[in-house]
């Protein structure tokens, strides 16, 4: 009976423990992110020409925060942060658009991504055949 009681007692104190601090948390509805609690989401973007990040010249630089909302000096961040969010901050699952014709002049820009998504360390690189061919798959979040 004493081990019962002290059982009772231990699953008491850590339940108070646990939940002391989200005492007067809203509670949000389903599918709805908490507006104090979030998972950071900052990126840095960059752009330029060459045929890797290494050894490319660097055009332009972004920054894009996504959390709690869509900020940061990315000229689309809204548009920008609904595109990772559309397929889970996986930048390998970006596909061309299937409308747009490019040339095939090789032109090479290297677009680099790195930051923190949703909580998760990114560290991105790609190598376009030339700019026409980044905007088609890039979208509003390579349009910077």
């Amino acid at each position: 009976m004493r081990n019962t009681a002290r059982w009772a007692a231990a699953l008491g104190l850590t339940a108070v423990a646990v939940s002391g601090p989200l005492t007067g948390a809203a509670v949000a509805a389903p599918g709805a992110a908490p507006s104090s609690l979030y998972a950071p989401s900052a990126l840095v973007l960059t752009t330029g020409h060459g045929n890797d990040a290494a050894t490319a010249t660097p055009e332009r630089a972004v920054t894009l925060n996504c959390a709690p909302s869509a900020s940061g000096t990315h000229p689309a961040a809204a548009q920008a942060c609904a595109e990772l969010r559309g397929i889970g901050g996986d930048l390998d699952a970006l596909k061309a658009a299937g409308d747009i014709m490019c040339t095939k002049m090789y032109d090479p820009v290297v677009v680099t991504v790195q930051g923190v998504w949703q909580g998760k360390r990114v560290a991105y690189e790609r190598t376009f055949g030339n700019m026409c061919t980044k905007d088609a798959v890039g979208g509003s979040l390579f349009a910077f």
